[in-house]
């Protein structure tokens, strides 16, 4: 097991795929509030279940008695799933899977989730978000990312403020040293050729592939 590697229980949609399970492998995991379901799907046992619990039913809990629980109150001043962050560094985290942190139910969250996940990247952390189904991964400034994905399989990159520097390698639509000014949609539906690297030298940005969206090929 890496015990630098956890896997966060979100409450967003989740799907178990391959990749998921492949992401997941040897990861030690924490729950936040009815996140806590995708433990059943993925067979996996939390270490802490933290959250105000104000959308876990009585009947899910009934389901992990053994597993320690931290309530806190609903008027907080951080989600469940930031609290289930903070809990995962102070236990030595280095390396972080949002599991069910995109779509759902609640927008505000999921993109809560985009703008946490930027900031511990700058701070040092291997960071990824996942549905199963979509990955994002948050990158900064003077930094590469290399990533996996079958040839045809759509990705976009998203740039949280001006990226200058941008370069994009083995993909239908290439870029090589790019300005892209916020809010262009320019890098939005890519189509990798096989593994892809995103290189950026100013900015933050988040790279989102859909793995098994082969409508490109």
């Amino acid at each position: 097991m890496n015990a630098t590697s956890f896997t966060l229980l979100l409450g967003g949609t989740l799907a178990v795929t391959d990749r998921l399970r492949a992401l997941t492998q040897g990861s030690r995991v924490i729950a936040a509030d009815s996140g806590m379901r995708h433990a059943l799907e993925l067979n996996v046992l939390p270490e802490l279940w933290v959250g105000d619990f104000d959308s876990s039913d009585a009947a899910l809990i009934e389901r992990f008695p053994s597993v320690e629980r931290r309530t806190y109150p609903a008027a907080k001043a951080a989600t469940d799933g930031e609290i289930a962050v903070a809990e995962a560094i102070a236990r030595g985290a280095t390396r972080l899977i949002f599991a069910g942190a995109l779509g759902g139910e609640r927008s505000d969250h999921a993109l809560q989730h985009y703008l946490n996940a930027l900031g511990l990247v700058e701070d040092g952390y291997e960071v990824v978000l996942t549905s199963g189904e979509e990955e994002a991964y948050p990158f900064a400034e003077d930094s590469e990312l290399a990533l996996e994905l079958p040839k045809g399989a759509l990705f976009s990159v998203l740039g949280f403020t001006t990226l200058e520097g941008l370069t994009i390698n083995n993909a239908r639509y290439p870029l090589q040293d790019f300005k892209l000014p916020f809010g262009s949609s320019r890098t939005i539906s890519n189509i990798a050729e096989g593994p892809i690297s995103v290189s950026l030298s100013r900015g933050r940005a988040m790279l989102l592939a859909r793995p098994y969206d082969l409508s490109g090929a």
